[in-house]
């Protein structure tokens, strides 16, 4: 493991240091290098490529905002020992969420908000020019305007798998791609006709919901609680 760690950040020299964690469903393992220090999550599960690939994917966008610190993704490979994966990323120094709790509060806010300051700058500068929708940002690495409602990678949600195929409105997306993925889950998993029979008429509804709004597409959080923030000692962190 700590071979090809090395490998992945060009260290000659690797050292273990602090205490486990990774979170609920991930082992994790700080280095120190002499590259610089990073966080290793390891995970043994088939589907942890695919979690790691959309982990990267999110601390990327996030990072592409100049909102909220987060860890700078480095590498997801294949792991050596056998099935699953392993998440190489930069190392913070992240203590308890305490007296920035506010200032992490308005950055998240200013996160939510980025997307729709691109618009009206795109429209501003050259008249309604628009992405594809694809979500990747310019040459130089900044967002920019994302047209459509979805996310250019697949994120989970633990180890279940996200649907955000590109949609053009928000009521579409999140009919289809939100509820009525779950609902299918449910269906899979429990036999529950009763919620199937249902959906037609909520489905039906929802436009109601969002009538006369204009809902610019967001980049958000997916998975925001106590255990995915913290601060660092000279800035308020966050940890995706």
């Amino acid at each position: 493991m700590e071979k090809l760690i090395k490998e992945a950040v060009n260290a000659s020299r690797i050292k273990r240091f602090g205490g486990g964690g990774g979170g609920c469903i991930s082992d994790g393992q700080s280095y120190d290098t002499d590259k610089g220090k990073y966080f290793v999550k390891v995970n043994g599960r088939g589907e942890a490529r695919r979690m790691f690939d959309g982990e990267q994917a999110s601390l990327e966008a996030i990072l592409a905002t100049n909102t909220v610190r987060c860890p700078k993704p480095v590498a997801v490979l294949d792991n050596p020992t056998g099935t699953g994966a392993i998440f190489i990323m930069e190392h913070l120094d992240i203590g308890g969420l305490n007296r920035h709790s506010a200032t992490l509060g308005e950055q998240l806010a200013r996160m939510h908000l980025h997307n729709g300051k691109l618009r009206a700058k795109a429209k501003q500068d050259e008249g309604r020019v628009e992405s594809t929708g694809d979500g990747e940002g310019d040459s130089e690495g900044t967002a920019s305007y994302i047209s459509q409602f979805g996310f250019h990678s697949t994120t989970c949600c633990g180890y279940l798998p996200q649907e955000n195929s590109w949609t053009d409105d928000w009521v579409s997306f999140y009919a289809q791609q939100r509820l009525k993925f779950q609902l299918d889950l449910i269906e899979k998993d429990s036999g529950d006709r009763e919620a199937r029979e249902l959906w037609p008429r909520l489905e039906r509804k929802i436009p109601e919901f969002f009538h006369g709004l204009d809902i610019v597409p967001a980049l958000l959080h997916g998975d925001l609680w106590g255990g995915n923030v913290g601060q660092l000692e000279d800035c308020p962190g966050h940890h995706f």
